[in-house]
Formats: C-alpha cells, sequence, structure tokens
C-alpha cells in the first residue's frame, strides 16, 4: 500500500469528538456545569478527576486546547476530507432527556474548539445528540450551521436527517451518510420522521437495513464519488465483532460502500479490507472528559487513533491505513510515548489478524496495515 501517490484520497475518520460536560467546562465559556448523573452532579468532577490522574489543568485553556498534537498531525498528513463523530449536543437547554444515566453538552459559545480540528463533515446519529431534548437537537443544528460546520445524520425531518453530506474532491465528491443503533443506545424514540425531527435510526444491522441503505448511498452516487457510512454501533468495550455486523459492513460494501465508518467503542476495535474496501469496527474515542474513571484500565482508553485512509480516486480501494496513536492527558491529545504505540500495534495486530490484515508500527512512529 503506498499512501504516498499522487491522486489518493485521503481521510481522516475518527471515532467519538466529545466536546461537552468536562471539556466544557475548562474552554473560555463554560456552560451550565449541571448533571443527573447516578455519580456526578456537576461537570467539574470530571475536571477534578482528570487533574488527580495526571496533573493540574490551566483555565481557561485555549480553544485548541483538547486537540493539542493531533493539529500538527493533521497538518502534516493534509486530509482532503476529515469525518468525525460529534458525540455530544451543542446547547444551552436543560431538557434532561429522560431515561438516561449520561448528559453531554457544551455551550455553543464554545464552538470554536470544534471548528479548530477543521472537520468536512461532523456525523451526529449517535446516542447524545439529543440527550436535551428536541429542542437542544434544533439549537445543535443550529449552532453548527452558523459556525460554518456542516453535519449528517440528525435533522429537522426524516428527509433532513438521511440526506448525505457531500465533500469536493479532485474528480468528485465524498458522500457521507451516518446511522445510529441501538446497541450503541441510540432509543428507538429519537429516530427522525417525516414530521418529527430526529436522528437516521437504524433497528438492527439487518440485510433489510444494508439494503436500504444501499438504496440510498446508489440514488446519490455519481461517477467519481467515494462514499463513507459512519455507524454508531455496538458496546463500549471489548473486542468482539458480531456475525451480524460483519454482514451488515460486507453487504454494504457489496452495494457500493467505500469506507463502513464505525464508532461508539471506548477503544479501537478490530480493522478489516474486504474486497479491498476499509471497515473500521470501532474506532474508539479521540476526545473526551474520560481520564481518571477507573473500572477499564486493561483496554487503555487513554490511547487514541488518527485514522488517515487513502483511498484509489476511481475504484475506492484501500491504497494505505495509517494511524496515528495519541495519548490523551490533560483533557489534551499528545503523541503516544514509544512503549504506548507498540501496545496499539500488538493489540490491533491481534485482533484485527481474523480479519486478513495485519498491523505494523514504522520508524515514522505510525501504526500502517499489512497483508499477512
Amino acid at each position: 500500500m503506498d499512501g504516498d501517490r499522487p491522486g489518493l484520497v485521503t481521510l481522516f475518520l475518527c471515532g467519538d469528538v466529545m466536546l461537552g460536560r468536562g471539556v466544557d467546562q475548562i474552554l473560555p465559556h463554560p456552560g451550565d456545569p449541571s448533571l443527573r448523573e447516578p455519580y456526578a452532579f456537576d461537570a467539574g468532577d470530571y475536571v477534578r478527576l482528570a487533574e488527580a490522574e495526571n496533573g493540574p489543568i490551566p483555565r481557561p485553556v485555549d480553544f485548541d486546547w483538547p486537540w493539542g498534537d493531533s493539529l500538527a498531525v493533521l497538518e502534516e498528513a493534509a486530509p482532503d476530507v476529515r469525518v468525525i463523530n460529534l458525540e455530544t449536543s451543542v446547547t444551552r437547554s436543560d431538557d434532561f432527556s429522560p431515561g438516561k444515566g449520561m448528559h453531554y453538552r457544551m455551550n455553543p459559545a464554545n464552538l470554536p474548539c470544534l471548528v479548530a480540528g477543521r472537520p468536512d463533515a461532523c456525523v451526529l446519529a449517535n446516542n447524545h445528540v439529543l440527550d436535551f431534548g428536541r429542542r437542544g437537537l434544533a439549537e445543535t443544528l443550529d449552532a453548527l450551521a452558523g459556525a460554518g460546520l456542516r453535519q449528517v445524520g440528525a435533522g429537522r425531518d426524516a428527509g433532513e436527517a438521511w440526506q448525505p453530506l457531500a465533500v469536493p474532491v479532485e474528480g468528485g465528491r465524498v458522500l457521507v451518510f451516518s446511522v445510529g443503533m441501538p446497541s450503541s443506545g441510540v432509543p428507538a424514540d429519537w429516530a427522525a420522521t417525516p414530521d418529527r425531527s430526529g436522528v437516521c435510526f437504524v433497528p438492527e444491522p439487518s440485510v433489510a437495513a444494508a439494503s436500504e441503505i444501499v438504496g440510498r448511498v446508489r440514488a446519490a452516487k455519481r461517477p467519481g464519488d467515494l462514499a463513507v457510512v459512519s455507524v454508531h454501533w455496538g458496546s463500549n468495550w471489548g473486542y468482539d465483532v458480531s456475525r451480524a455486523q460483519r454482514r451488515f459492513a460486507h453487504q454494504l460494501i457489496d452495494g457500493g460502500v467505500d469506507v463502513v465508518h464505525g464508532h461508539s467503542s471506548h477503544h479501537p476495535r478490530p480493522v478489516e479490507v474486504y474486497r479491498g474496501k476499509l471497515v473500521l469496527y470501532g474506532c474508539g474515542d479521540l476526545i473526551d472528559d474520560y481520564e481518571g474513571i477507573h473500572g477499564y484500565e486493561r483496554f487503555r482508553d487513554d490511547l487514541r487513533l488518527l485514522y488517515l485512509a487513502s483511498l484509489e480516486p476511481e475504484s475506492g480501494e484501500l491504497a494505505e491505513l495509517r494511524m496515528a496513536p495519541m495519548r490523551a492527558w490533560r483533557m489534551r491529545l499528545r503523541r503516544a510515548r514509544a512503549d504506548d504505540s507498540r501496545w496499539l500495534q500488538e493489540v490491533l495486530d491481534r485482533v484485527s489478524r481474523r480479519f486478513g490484515v495485519r498491523c505494523d508500527l514504522g520508524p515514522d512512529g505510525l501504526l500502517a496495515l499489512r497483508s499477512p
């Protein structure tokens, strides 16, 4: 695989970008810190946990603080398209969604933090975008649009929610679709309908659901286009990929999808190359306020990955996948240490082996796929 050849289309893909709760509290315009969680009633508690783990965090921080070293990595990689899963509402609403244990929100005034990452597509079909009800969703949509940020996967009705986001690239477009499933905690009543706002909801990774998405992809795709389906699915922890998830991903690619971009897990899950196309079953978290929360240390959720996928523009086949290891420290991304990068490489190599790929750690500190 050679991602340095001219003419390739390079995508930056990542997992959850959660700029709410504790992260929101260290930014220049902290919102209401009130929480309704079993063990926390103030978002500042998550800042204190992180400080107890790794040391003091200055406040307020600059808007680019949470991105840290990742901005330099992305600047050097110069991806053509940047796709993130924005896993927070952007609202001042206090309409806490009933029946949920966690509610994420960031103050709209802190959106320059999201702008600092320069996303081309914010996928919203996840289990936190309606944490503050449909009023909160409406404010989220308006705030993103006002900041010049484009989103997909949620809308004021089903037509708007299911509309793919098209990002122009040389020779065509990258079409981004976004869907969420209950296996990741997306409630069924969050589904967008013809007369109700919500998200693109898929009840399960079934043959019928994949066929419906394929139909939407085929209706939108033109010659020269590449299609990414971003899927919020699965549990938070563990490396297992269900047979249904794998069948769903394969059916999408068989139908014309070029990349399946999975997320929801708090750590990276297996990678697969199926018929030459990339499947990321779980990208792990990227930015959040989870430092100092204990119980799942064996998964090393402090370690994060920036996925840089270079695709052949005509076929959509994967030319190269590079992954930049990062570490969350004081609510800021830092380049991972050599031993941490090696740990990530060994884990990703082990869990992806049964999917037909291996993972190496290069002299540049980046992880890369290779055939077994």
